[in-house]
């Protein structure tokens, strides 16, 4: 289990000791995170560091994982693309899955805690199923810029009942929403196996293990098999790409288990690429590796995040974080990570021109790569670390805790 201690070299003294003070506010309470999966996705590696540290300072954390059934978390994937703006076809049947799938896991879970924070949509009717006695806090992780309409006004029924609403970025706030809502970015944990230094060793040893030849530039995106990621917009970029540089492509997602598309998703690019696939062109991995994803990216030319939606974008942070250029779709919260021209690139996702000049640009001349990546690490080290996102909770818990 990893201390606050650990990261005094990372963050510095000064955060070590404003942490540790603040949380004199805090002793004695207990707080509870619900999400709907333990691993896959950035909400689940977020929580997997930050309740151990929650705990480690004094305050007592807890995490629940909702379970459902493939035809809750089919309805809930189809949810979560409707916020992000797909067309929906909302049926009672599948209202009342959703709503009797809490309901169910309510009557087994005893939420009696000083405050509950319950992250994104599939847990969120909880809060109908128990007698509040705490502030309960909505975490969204999700783009709501532009949400289906009927869904949001059924989602806000559940939403009225909270405290609090967290979102990533200043763009999520909503005007038809009177709950109180604030602002915290995600974060990364920089001792996580998917972010730790690994040996020049390892890296090969590992790149080896899942046969990744080594022979050409390699071309990353490491991203879920979800449409909102735009895999066959990368394989596009990359077919361009390697008419002017021979490259290889690897494209790198797990498959989480409340997200029944992926699997339909990455069948569909294996199909439909066979002939670069056998030919190691373009490699397609969906092992739930840390090590891997940290090795693959530590490899890399150049990484790509061509989202056409994107709540933040962790593994945007990850990337910088490794000191790479990153060159990622100017969307969501990414444009808080990247200094265009000076850290990464930014890029309009569907400018598939002046990605593949991007592209080609970073791998002809690596040095600028070089130059980039420094930058964007210290910008990550600056903002977007875990001990950060430690520091946004307690300030918030003394607020909302009575």
């Amino acid at each position: 289990m990893k201390r606050l201690e650990d990261y005094q070299e990372i963050v510095g003294d000064e955060v070590i000791f404003r942490i540790h003070n603040k949380m004199t506010k805090l002793y004695g309470k207990h707080v509870v995170h619900v999400n709907s999966t333990y691993q896959g996705g950035g909400v689940a590696e977020m929580l997997s560091s930050l309740v151990p540290l929650m705990n480690d300072i004094g305050l007592d954390a807890g995490w629940r994982i909702l379970h459902g059934n493939p035809d809750f978390f089919g309805i809930t994937k189809k949810f979560h693309n409707a916020l992000q703006g797909d067309p929906l076809h909302f049926t009672h049947i599948k209202r009342d899955l959703y709503v009797n799938n809490n309901e169910d896991f309510s009557q087994f879970t005893h939420l009696d805690h000083d405050a509950c924070i319950i992250h994104d949509p599939q847990p969120l009717p909880l809060v109908r199923f128990y007698k509040k006695r705490q502030p309960w806090i909505w975490r969204c992780h999700i783009d709501l810029t532009d949400p289906n309409q009927r869904l949001w006004n059924f989602l806000k029924s559940f939403i009225l009942k909270y405290d609090l609403v967290i979102v990533s970025n200043e763009k999520y706030l909503r005007k038809d929403l009177p709950v109180k809502q604030i602002i915290i970015p995600p974060a990364i944990d920089p001792l996580s196996p998917k972010n730790k230094p690994l040996t020049e060793y390892t890296i090969q040893k590992t790149m080896k293990k899942f046969r990744v030849p080594l022979n050409k530039p390699i071309i990353t995106q490491i991203s879920r098999f979800d449409k909102w990621k735009d895999p066959e917009g990368v394989i596009d970029i990359y077919r361009e790409v390697r008419k002017a540089i021979d490259c290889r492509l690897v494209l790198c997602g797990s498959m989480a288990s409340d997200d029944p598309e992926g699997y339909k998703i990455y069948s569909k690019i294996m199909k439909k690429h066979d002939a670069l696939i056998k030919k190691r062109e373009l490699i397609l991995l969906t092992t739930e590796n840390s090590i891997l994803v940290n090795a693959l990216q530590r490899q890399a030319n150049v990484v790509i995040q061509k989202s056409t939606r994107e709540g933040f974008g962790l593994t945007v942070t990850e990337a910088l974080w490794k000191g790479k250029p990153v060159i990622a779709s100017n969307i969501g919260g990414i444009p808080l990570q990247i200094q265009d021209g000076e850290s990464g690139f930014l890029i309009d996702p569907q400018d598939k021109k002046g990605t593949v000049e991007k592209v080609i640009s970073l791998l002809k001349n690596p040095e600028m790569g070089i130059e980039m990546g420094e930058k964007g690490k210290e910008h990550v080290r600056k903002n977007f670390l875990i001990v950060r996102l430690l520091e946004n909770y307690l300030d918030l818990l003394a607020e909302v805790i009575k």
